[in-house]
Formats: structure tokens, C-alpha cells, sequence
């Protein structure tokens, strides 16, 4: 269908294509998710063992979340809509699920958690030169997942309109 513009309308078949991923995202990049995140994740550094002085803490925090809310801003999508593909679509044809439901929820739970803090711990390997260990890691991991979970209540307390 063209319009009077010459361009294509858009008609509900173009419009549906959302799935869990696009939908967080949108709450990832939301101020208190945001705000919780910075500071959930600079007590992380400050006092999770990284041995770095609050102010130390506070500019890695800051460039590791803005290399990873880039990053992620691209990435998170493309790994939801890769879950859409597969597994997702033969988990829905054998279980008669649709798009939204608890078991890509809970994919897209982990997706996030996972790919930031992957994005994080080079930022912090590579970018400042601290040294990860499983400990290490797994404390990014952990920050990283109070704030996803921070942006997860708030699909709850404000629904995205879909």
C-alpha cells in the first residue's frame, strides 16, 4: 500500500515485530535503572575486592557502563532477535507459546546480564588494565544483574505500551 507521499504505509503486518529484548532495552536506558545501575555497580568496584579508591571506582564505573549501554544498545536486540529464530520459534511451536512469555523473558534476563557484563569486564581488563578473576567476574556479574532486575520491576511498574 503507498500513501499520497509515495511512501509505504505502515499496516499491522510491519508494526508487529517487538519481542522481549526491544521492550527492555527500553527500560535498560531509563533513568532509574540507569541510576541504580551507576550505583549498585560503583559499591561493586569501590568495595566488591577491586582494590580501587571511591574516585577510581566512580571513572571506571562511568566508562564501563557508557561502553557497555552502546554496546548493549546494539547488541541486545540482535542476541533477542537471534533468540526469536531459534531457539525461541521451536520452543514456541512445541509448547504453543507466543513471543512473550516466561521462558524469554527469562532468556532475555540472562542475554543482558551476560553480554554487559562481558562488555564491562574487557572495559575493566582491557580499558584500565585490573586484572578479572573469577571472583572479580562473577561480582560484575552479580551488579549487573540487580541492575537488570532494577529494569525488569519496571516493565512491571510502567508497562510498555506495545
Amino acid at each position: 500500500m503507498v500513501t499520497l507521499s509515495g511512501f509505504p504505509s505502515i499496516t499491522p503486518l510491519y508494526a508487529d515485530m517487538v519481542w522481549p529484548a526491544v521492550v527492555l532495552e527500553q527500560h535498560l536506558l531509563s533513568v532509574i535503572p540507569i541510576t541504580a545501575g551507576l550505583v549498585i555497580e560503583w559499591l561493586a568496584l569501590w568495595l566488591g575486592g577491586f582494590d580501587l579508591s571511591w574516585k577510581k571506582a566512580a571513572v571506571v564505573d562511568i566508562v564501563m557502563n557508557t561502553v557497555s549501554t552502546t554496546g548493549g544498545m546494539i547488541l541486545l536486540p540482535m542476541l533477542g532477535l537471534l533468540w526469536e529464530i531459534f531457539p525461541g520459534v521451536l520452543l514456541y511451536k512445541v509448547f504453543g507459546l507466543s513471543t512473550f512469555n516466561p521462558g524469554s523473558w527469562a532468556a532475555t534476563f540472562a542475554m543482558a546480564v551476560f553480554a554487559t557484563t562481558a562488555i564491562e569486564a574487557a572495559v575493566v581488563n582491557w580499558g584500565f588494565k585490573i586484572q578479572l578473576d573469577r571472583r572479580r567476574f562473577w561480582i560484575l556479574c552479580g551488579a549487573n544483574s540487580l541492575s537488570v532486575a532494577i529494569a525488569f520491576a519496571s516493565l512491571w511498574i510502567h508497562p510498555t505500551k506495545l
